[in-house]
């Protein structure tokens, strides 16, 4: 049995938000996310970041400063892009 951890509970309802436009282009598998601070750049992540620690931080952040209304339309991530590329070349070693 696996436990949802909120963040992923809203990530998901983020994405279910974000089928249309250009979340058509993202394989199966992958997710569409948005970085940056001021400028948004678009990333596609594997799914099975989401279940991450490192992740799930950065989750909780858009959490609190978006909420459910990201500006982008996908799911928005509040961090600097260099951290962003950081916690994800970690992860993508494992």
């Amino acid at each position: 049995m696996a436990l949802l951890l909120p963040g992923i509970l809203h990530a998901k309802q983020i994405i279910r938000r974000s089928v249309s436009g250009l979340a058509k282009n993202v394989p199966k598998g992958y997710i569409a996310v948005y970085v940056g601070e001021e400028k948004k750049k678009r990333f596609v992540v594997p799914i099975s970041y989401l279940n991450q620690p490192s992740f799930q931080e950065l989750l909780s952040k858009a959490e609190e400063e978006f909420g459910f209304h990201h500006p982008m339309g996908g799911l928005t991530i509040p961090c600097r892009e260099d951290i962003f590329i950081n916690i994800t070349s970690c992860l993508s070693e494992f």
